[in-house]
């Protein structure tokens, strides 16, 4: 098992994590922590093991070195309504330049600067 220290800091941070999520959503309900499984078994931790009070610890595929914070919540269901609402103009209307000749046609001749 890793360092006491190590392990209370990581406990630290967990449970600001889940003060932070659960402040900033309280419709929300945390249930879990989601950590990259190298780092789970790099601590001496156990997948499933309840971490803080009711909150268990969850293996996932993310990076290690960091956590989620795993609820019964949707997160950005309003941005994506606002990603399919906006539109791009991706195609100009006006004209900005001439037009390429023709190949086989004789180019405009070029004016000498004054």
């Amino acid at each position: 098992m890793a360092e006491a220290a190590k392990i209370a800091a990581l406990l630290e941070r967990l449970s600001q994590g889940v003060a932070a999520h659960d402040r900033e959503n309280p419709g929300h309900r945390t249930w879990g922590i989601g950590m990259a499984h190298f780092d789970i078994e790099r601590l001496g931790l156990e997948e499933g093991e309840e971490i803080l009070p009711g909150i268990v610890l969850q293996g996932d595929g993310g990076m290690t070195s960091q956590f989620r914070i795993l609820c019964d919540g949707r997160h950005g269901e309003d941005s994506e309504l606002q990603e399919e609402e906006e539109v791009v103009e991706a195609i100009s209307e006006q004209e900005l330049a001439e037009p390429l000749s023709a190949p086989g046609s004789t180019p405009p001749p070029l004016t000498p600067p004054l």
